[in-house]
């Protein structure tokens, strides 16, 4: 594996940008913002690209994220989805649900899906958005669902010899203080961190992507956005992917497609890129891309958008 600051990074760095002049990152404006009341008379609200009458694909960003940063813009009308990015409760233009957790996502997901009416739909989970993604898996609510860069089941233990020392800390940390763990993160936590912490934890390849000037501009908005009404509803965020999940990955009977880059190195996402993952649910496709890292949502948009339609339409 490639790390930031070793001459082959340097080389490698190089012909990322040399390929980025040749390549769209499907980063773009929401064509529709909308909201909805959940049952308990919450709003959630979502930013949209896309037709609306297309095949539905619900998108959960990572963490700390609003719904303005999509994927894919110059692909959805020619696949005909309808991309619909939903803010989770304290983020963007979702009101905040106070000890919310995993499953309580799944519930709002079911309520906000029901609202609009939507056939069976796919949902893409990006880095911290994974354990959301597999909640609603879980509960048997999406008919296929990508997994792109993900967060792990930290705690597995096949994976405590893998971890980032800071990251295990972190798991310590919130063992013994849960409240202090949020409040902490809560108090302290701010956009420009978020998107230091990802510039300053990625590989040259991820760097070429983020460090793009219109991708950059879409993703700090959108970190704008998460951060609109503070920073506790990413604390608890990073709690519940933290804790235990309140659910088994191995109950899982939807269709799970995990997809990861072998220049990733986030100390966040999976730590042996979804192996351990891959095996524990049952029927998943590990999709591994040698040349990619965590941003491959944007650098192979068209194999995971054409894989997750396959998977919808029962292939």
């Amino acid at each position: 594996m490639i790390y930031p600051g070793t001459r082959e990074n340097e080389l490698v760095g190089r012909f990322v940008l040399i390929t980025m002049r040749r390549m769209v990152l499907g980063v773009a404006a929401p064509e529709r913002r909308e909201e909805i009341k959940t049952p308990d008379g919450r709003v959630l609200g979502r930013a949209e690209w896309g037709p609306r009458d297309g095949t539905p694909v619900l998108f959960f960003s990572g963490a700390a994220m609003g719904g303005s940063l999509g994927f894919g813009a110059h692909l959805l009308d020619e696949q005909v989805v309808r991309l619909i990015a939903v803010d989770r409760p304290g983020l963007g233009a979702s009101d905040p649900r106070p000890g919310r957790t995993l499953t309580d996502w799944a519930s709002d997901v079911e309520a906000l899906t029901a609202a609009l009416e939507l056939p069976p739909y796919g949902i893409v989970g990006f880095s911290q958005g994974a354990p959301f993604a597999l909640a609603c898996a879980a509960a048997g609510l999406p008919a296929a669902v990508a997994v792109v860069s993900g967060q792990d089941d930290l705690r597995h233990p096949g994976l405590a010899g893998l971890l980032d020392p800071d990251v295990a800390g972190m798991l310590e940390a919130l063992t013994a203080d849960p409240d202090g763990f949020e409040e902490s993160f809560a108090r302290t936590a701010r956009p420009e961190m978020l998107w230091r912490l990802v510039t300053e934890t990625s590989s040259e390849v991820d760097l070429a992507v983020y460090r793009d000037e219109a991708f950059a501009e879409h993703f700090r908005r959108a970190l704008d956005e998460g951060f609109r009404q503070g920073a506790a509803a990413y604390a608890r965020d990073l709690a519940l992917a933290f804790a235990p999940w309140p659910f088994e990955v191995e109950s899982i009977t939807v269709p799970v497609d995990l997809w990861y880059g072998g220049h990733d190195v986030s100390p966040v996402h999976s730590p042996d890129l979804g192996d351990l993952l891959a095996r524990r649910i049952p029927g998943a496709r590990r999709h591994l891309r040698p040349d990619a890292g965590g941003s491959l949502l944007w650098t192979v948009t068209d194999e995971i958008l054409e894989t997750l339609l396959n998977r919808l339409r029962g292939g």
